[in-house]
């Protein structure tokens, strides 16, 4: 797994995790890497400075700031998936799999795989992705 600093073509900057250098760019072209503050797939890398790990304590991290834009837009995604995907909890890797060969009928699904599982789907072909969100379900 890598790890991407990227930014929009409006300048909004972020992160995201992908399986290789390959995956970011089969996924950017095909329009899947997105901003998560306006939505723009034009998304490029980003200059981003190794983690080095040293005898110091680390450095207090700044406060982010509020981004009102894409919270309302993660809210927004949250309450579309929840209401047009099912939720399938810990049975999520199994029933992607079986949805991919044809055993069960093709639908929007959701629900908790460990990074290995996830990367093990993506190494099969099956297109799987991180929500920015916890499932309500799964907050109660």
């Amino acid at each position: 797994m890598i790890r991407y600093a990227l930014k929009c073509a409006s300048g909004h900057d972020f992160e995201s995790w992908f399986q290789n250098a390959q995956a970011f760019d089969t996924l950017a072209a095909a329009g899947h890497v997105t901003c998560p503050d306006c939505g723009d797939a034009d998304v490029s890398k980003s200059l981003m400075a190794p983690r080095v790990t040293t005898s110091r304590a680390p450095a207090p991290k700044p406060a982010e700031a509020p981004r009102p834009q894409r919270d309302a837009a993660i809210a927004a995604l949250k309450a579309k998936v929840e209401a047009e995907c099912d939720y399938v909890g810990t049975s999520f890797v199994n029933e992607a799999r079986r949805i991919h060969e044809g055993e069960t009928r093709e639908r929007g699904i959701y629900g908790e795989a460990n990074p290995k599982e996830a990367l093990s789907l993506l190494e099969d072909g099956i297109a799987v992705a991180p929500l920015p969100f916890i499932p309500t379900r799964k907050s109660n």
